[in-house]
């Protein structure tokens, strides 16, 4: 069996000799749905199955993708409240010596259930739907109530300044993947530079923190956060810029364009609105929350420039898996709901 991105006859060479208790028999990989950026694996080797996660083929960008940064963000979790995979181990493998050729981690697999588009709501009930919703908004202030230095973090990001670097960086990734003319995206990376909120509240922060970034499971009836996946991006920094990446995907639907863009949240199966998710976070943590509008702003940009770094992969053939044809078409658009975020900011 022959499967992108892994040399599974020398992977399963490496695993009988670093991982002996995961194997008893013969190895089997398959790509596993989500996600469009690292990739994701599932390992069978007959004593239960496990995950492989390692960067996109192809087109890595320096400050993107780093494998050891999210296997020590998910084993140090791993004594809180926080749910997340059980961490297995590291490998740099830049000499391809376990068969995959750049740093990988392996992590223990977690049934459960993605919940992606609206289809996949017709498994719940209104009041699970509204159940979950809230779960997930109450893991995010777990989160964010964790002290970085309990778990061994204290020095997993630097707090001051974390917007300005922020958005250097992801100049940097923009710049990065440059191939065309958007003149939309760039209008937006400028307001946002000219705009950049005090930060009044530090915390462990995810990145990426969406619905379908959690494995969800029916624990006696009531649907369960799982675990929370795809900590690429996570560090030490401003606590609403993971609450407005959360804005922008609770409510991408009511951006036509972005079809390409899955989200199961619909208020018709018993989302609750974002404003109410904002309110039950608040009450968790205890603090109050500002407008958002730079922050959902900022998330529209930085989801903007990570399509068209996968449109350029795209491009250059280099991406694995379906559905990343139409992804450069949805870049203006974000670029525009950025923009219209900025303009009600300034208008209140």
């Amino acid at each position: 069996m022959s499967v992108r991105g892994l040399d599974l006859p020398v992977l399963t060479s490496w695993l009988g000799a670093n991982l002996p208790e995961r194997m008893n028999g013969e190895l089997d990989a398959s790509i596993l749905a989500g996600g469009r950026s690292n990739l994701t694996y599932r390992l069978d080797a007959g004593a239960g199955p496990f995950v492989l996660r390692r960067p996109p083929l192809g087109h890595v960008q320096s400050t993107a993708h780093d494998m050891a940064r999210e296997f020590r963000v998910i084993s140090a979790l791993a004594a809180t409240s926080v749910p997340v995979p059980t961490a297995l181990r590291f490998e740099d493998d830049s000499s391809g010596a376990a068969g995959v050729g750049t740093p990988f981690y392996l992590m223990d697999f977690v049934e459960g259930r993605v919940i992606a588009t609206k289809k996949e709501n017709e498994a719940f009930t209104k009041d699970q739907v509204r159940a979950l919703s809230l779960d997930l908004v109450s893991t995010l202030a777990r989160l964010h109530g964790t002290d970085p230095a309990s778990v061994g973090l204290a020095d997993f990001g630097r707090p001051d300044g974390y917007l300005e670097r922020q958005l250097r960086r992801w100049d940097t990734q923009y710049d990065g993947s440059r191939n065309r003319e958007l003149p939309e995206l760039d209008r937006l990376q400028s307001l946002l530079r000219e705009h950049v909120p005090q930060t009044s509240q530090t915390s462990l922060l995810h990145g990426d923190f969406r619905l379908d970034n959690a494995l969800v499971r029916v624990e006696d009836g009531t649907p369960r956060i799982a675990a929370i996946l795809d900590w690429e991006m996570a560090t030490i920094g401003d606590s609403f810029a993971d609450l407005g990446l959360l804005g922008l995907y609770w409510n991408i639907s009511a951006i036509k364009e972005t079809a390409g863009v899955p989200s199961a949240v619909d208020p018709a199966a018993g989302y609750p609105s974002f404003a109410e998710l904002v309110d039950a976070y608040a009450s968790e943590r205890r603090i109050s929350v500002p407008d958002l509008s730079w922050y959902v702003a900022f998330a529209a940009f930085k989801l903007a420039v990570i399509l068209e770094g996968i449109h350029f992969r795209f491009q250059a053939g280099e991406t694995v898996g379906a559905g990343f044809d139409s992804i450069g078409s949805i870049v203006t658009p974000l670029a525009n709901a950025g923009l219209r975020s900025l303009r009600t900011e300034r208008e209140n």
